[in-house]
């Protein structure tokens, strides 16, 4: 399927590496412009910019903190600033602080739903505000399986997951009838870089969980965004599509 999102503006939070990067490069191949943002690796953004030069001063990037509601409206700011509109966002951003629930520190508890989910709410409040100004947007919320597996060390990031999908159900109905659609997208083991730096006994004990057989490619899940994206899109709103390889 060939995607075309010429004349569209598209935010991707967590933009700038592993699968945020992936979508971004994706949207910008379709003929979008795209501003990636990203907390805290300037090393990441800058190297992702100049690689990026291919693209026509297409790609723009900008650091901020998704957590903090005040550096998320005066982004915004300079998104009205400096670009005629915008049609499409991507909440990528999230980090994870694995523990188990007994031993887990109330600050990465903390830190992990204020990021994932908070920072969804925070980029959602104020994209909504502008696209039902225009009448038309596409959000799209990065969340994971395991909101249903809930794997042990892991509460905090699959409670910000499984929060991530309820916010999303109830959002998507908020703004049908303004044309906006809000949809997640769900990567199961993806071949990042964070499953290039795990043991090999882990990497083969992940692997055997995926009836596949394989790892799924940043580029699958760059498809399924674009997917949800694409104005041909348009009654697919509150949904779940996993890119997991059958989990």
């Amino acid at each position: 399927m060939n995607f075309n999102f010429k004349d569209q503006t598209v935010i991707v939070t967590g933009g700038t590496r592993g699968i945020g990067k992936g979508v971004a490069e994706a949207f910008l191949q379709a003929g979008a412009k795209v501003i990636a943002t990203y907390r805290s690796d300037a090393n990441a953004a800058q190297d992702f910019l100049e690689s990026g030069e291919q693209y026509e001063g297409r790609l723009t990037v900008r650091q901020f903190d998704v957590s903090e509601h005040n550096e998320v409206v005066a982004f915004f700011r300079y998104v009205e600033e400096n670009f005629e509109h915008f049609e499409i966002l991507v909440n990528n951003s999230g980090i994870r602080r694995d523990s188990v629930v007994g031993m887990m520190p109330v600050d990465d508890w903390n830190d992990v739903i204020r990021t994932n989910l908070t920072g969804t709410y925070h980029m959602s409040k104020i994209a909504v505000q502008h696209l039902m100004r225009q009448k038309y947007g596409r959000i799209i919320n990065i969340t994971s399986p395991i909101s249903r597996f809930g794997f042990p060390g892991q509460a905090n990031y699959a409670a910000s997951k499984a929060g991530q999908e309820a916010f999303t159900r109830s959002l998507s109905k908020e703004v049908a009838s303004r044309n906006i659609t809000v949809n997640c997208v769900s990567p199961g083991f993806i071949d990042t870089d964070f499953i290039a730096d795990l043991p090999d006994d882990q990497k083969q004990q992940y692997l055997s969980q995926v009836p596949m057989k394989r790892f799924g490619t940043v580029e699958e899940v760059a498809r399924a965004v674009l997917f949800l994206a694409d104005r041909d899109s348009a009654y697919v709103s509150g949904a779940v599509l996993e890119i997991t390889g059958g989990l």
